[in-house]
């Protein structure tokens, strides 16, 4: 990309502006990118946090720093703007941005609920602005590497797979806001597990899931359990969330994943995530422990006895970096910003929806045929019926 190609979708030939909202570790990525990428300039960023707001403004030279987001945006001036704050504030802001003129980078989840979700989809259609969502885990390099594999039909359609994010002691902290149903809108499922959901769609091809059975447990934060209570985001809630989920995804065309994450479980030390894939042709599997910047692949094909299994080398990929450099892509490609409408995540907050709705239940789930990107798709609640209804 250069700078010439993301110049073009701004005003006068002058590099795009752009804002970062929230200064927490995902906030500063985004600066980086912003810092780091031609053709866009970082000229804002807002926080509640004074010390980190003034030392992150002295590191990225930005002059514009502001205590509340309604001020940067009410300035005026942004091209675009990331929002890195928790996730019940990624709507209110998001609309905000949107209806503002302002392009926008959410962090994920898109935001609590579906329901959430659609009004801020909505808001990119009513103001015709760019609304995606940072799924930094796809732009891995084994991810992009095992999707590279299959494109290449190296393990035929893949037909079954297990997609996981597991933690022993992982609970990001007790008593903060992560732990808060209203604000977080869930556990595991929704903060990590919405990784693992993502990039387990995406190596399948995008297919519709049409059902959904989930369980969720929590037995060890309500204990004080799984994790710390020093961390500066506490807001002394109750753990009001799941510590671990369990969900069987139907696929559309007879597919099926099954999807585990926990903060919190009795279980080998540390952090590992990855997914094992069946395929007509061959299988695959991919692990990565405590955030190996590249994991181990191997993919497995051959005949019957006969074996032809390759370990696959990946770089490291560029996580936040890619996400960015793709988004400013998309806002420089003015003529096709109505295809960058968030309605992917949207799908991602549907499912996710249907499961808590199935735990809640205690039934199978299946989601009606998505309707993404218009106000007719609209959802209510976790369990509302509009979204998703139980299973015969």
């Amino acid at each position: 990309m250069t700078t010439e190609s993301l110049s073009s979708g701004a005003a006068a030939g002058r590099p795009l502006r752009a804002g970062v909202i929230g200064l927490g570790w995902a906030g500063q990525q985004h600066m980086e990118a912003y810092a780091t990428l031609p053709g866009v300039e970082l000229v804002a960023i807002a926080g509640m946090e004074d010390e980190p707001r003034a030392a992150l403004g002295e590191k990225y030279g930005v002059e514009r720093r502001y205590a509340d987001w309604k001020d940067l945006v009410a300035d005026g001036d942004l091209d675009v703007v990331s929002v890195a704050v928790p996730t019940f504030l990624h709507a209110p802001i998001t609309v905000g941005a949107l209806d503002a003129g302002i392009h926008v980078l959410s962090e994920k989840p898109i935001a609590r609920t579906a329901a959430e979700a659609q009004t801020m989809v909505d808001a990119a259609h009513r103001s015709g602005r760019v609304l995606e969502v940072a799924f930094n885990h796809r732009r891995r390099g084994d991810i992009e590497a095992l999707k590279a594999a299959i494109d290449a039909g190296q393990i035929g359609r893949p037909y079954h797979a297990r997609a996981t994010w597991l933690r022993r002691a992982g609970i990001p902290a007790l008593g903060s806001w992560f732990t808060n149903r209203e604000m977080a809108g869930g556990g595991p499922l929704i903060d990590i597990g919405v990784h693992v959901l993502d990039y387990a769609l995406h190596l399948f091809g995008e297919p519709q899931v049409v059902a959904v059975s989930a369980v969720t447990h929590s037995e060890l934060g309500v204990r004080g359990r799984g994790g710390s209570s020093s961390d500066k985001q506490l807001v002394g809630s109750a753990y009001e969330v799941e510590d671990l989920a369990s969900v069987l995804l139907r696929l559309e065309g007879g597919g099926s994943i099954v999807l585990e994450t926990s903060w919190a479980a009795y279980r080998p030390a540390g952090d590992e995530f990855g997914i094992t894939l069946y395929g007509t042709e061959g299988g695959a599997d991919l692990r990565v422990v405590d955030y190996a910047p590249a994991g181990e692949l191997t993919i497995f094909t051959g005949d019957g006895e006969e074996t032809a299994d390759v370990r696959v080398a990946a770089d490291a990929g560029r996580g936040h970096l890619a996400v960015v450099e793709t988004f400013l892509e998309h806002v420089a490609d003015e003529a096709n910003w109505s295809r960058w409408d968030g309605s992917l995540a949207l799908d991602r907050a549907r499912v996710i929806d249907a499961a808590y709705a199935s735990a809640a239940q205690g039934a199978e789930v299946r989601l009606q045929p998505a309707t993404v990107g218009t106000a007719d798709s609209s959802t209510t609640d976790t369990a509302d019926t509009s979204v998703a209804t139980k299973g015969a």
